[in-house]
């Protein structure tokens, strides 16, 4: 059944603080009943075998805990960690931190630049051109993703000690386009195995294949398996460092996702990522969900 548009902004604004009221009472409780809502299945933490179960475990047992855990999930100490295992060759460039939006300099930032809050997913303004940026526009985006909480909504419990951070970076300009293809490798305990890539963001209908660790086409995702037969897609030159870069970042961990760009041939640092869609993604596969799930041995 359809519902219609304005019972539907009636309704979605008191679901999220419902559920947002129900982490404050019990995360664990919050994750079960989140987890039953966006995947149709029971979360089995006693015995999790899949992915996503593996990940709500993880979560619930020690992220809101781990001091390796927070400061990785925090998108500006993280370069700190990046520095400290010797990756420092794969930071982009910092041009400024800031602690509000009314701290922010306009006028001295470069023409291109990428903005970010540091405590969540998807608070990013990339600018390619300043000329042509409604920066009253964009302040008042960014006064407003600063005022989330973002680890209430799916008991994301890494996110919540983070203090809040404005961060810009330099923009990266690839090759083609707008924005560069992103390297999504998922790590389990330690080992790259797959990497999900995704490309043509710009064009507004991106495309994710997934490859395993020799570069070789997985069919894990509707759009791997909807490539035609002897479908490949140009292998990084920088393969080995991406894949290098991927397994000393991730040894401390039991799994993450670490997210990198790659612009010729430079490997770029994007983000560590301990609870992809929040562990709870309704559009994997449920075979490929089992399968990373045994994986990760916990």
């Amino acid at each position: 059944m359809k519902h219609p548009k304005w019972a539907l902004q009636v309704y979605e604004p008191l679901q999220r603080k419902y559920f947002q009221l129900l982490t404050l009472i019990s995360p664990r409780l919050n994750t079960i009943c989140q987890f039953r809502r966006i995947k149709k299945q029971r979360l089995s933490l006693d015995n999790p075998q899949t992915l996503d179960e593996k990940i709500q475990k993880l979560k619930l047992d020690s992220y809101a805990t781990d001091p390796l855990i927070i400061q990785c999930a925090d998108k500006y100490a993280v370069r700190s960690f990046i520095e400290e295992q010797g990756c420092a060759d794969l930071l982009v460039p910092l041009i400024a931190v800031y602690d509000k939006v009314e701290d922010v300099e306009w006028d001295k930032l470069p023409q291109a630049f990428a903005m970010k809050w540091n405590f969540g997913s998807g608070f990013n303004i990339i600018c390619s051109d300043k000329s042509k940026l409604d920066i009253e526009a964009t302040k008042k985006q960014m006064k407003e993703w600063g005022k989330e909480k973002f680890w209430l909504l799916k008991s994301e419990m890494q996110y919540k000690p983070i203090p809040k951070k404005i961060i810009v970076e330099e923009y990266l300009k690839p090759e083609h386009g707008v924005q560069p293809d992103d390297y999504k490798i998922y790590c389990f305990n330690g080992n790259p195995k797959y990497i999900l890539l995704c490309t043509g963001r710009e064009l507004g209908h991106p495309k994710f294949y997934f490859f395993d660790e020799n570069w070789q086409l997985a069919r894990l995702n509707r759009d791997s398996k909807a490539a035609p037969e002897g479908f490949t897609y140009p292998r990084p030159s920088c393969f080995e460092k991406l894949m290098e870069s991927a397994r000393t970042l991730s040894a401390p961990f039991k799994f993450v996702r670490a997210d990198f760009y790659v612009i010729g041939d430079k490997v770029y640092f994007g983000e560590l990522t301990f609870t992809p869609q929040a562990g709870m993604d309704a559009n994997r596969l449920p075979e490929t969900d089992r399968l990373f799930g045994s994986l990760l041995k916990l």
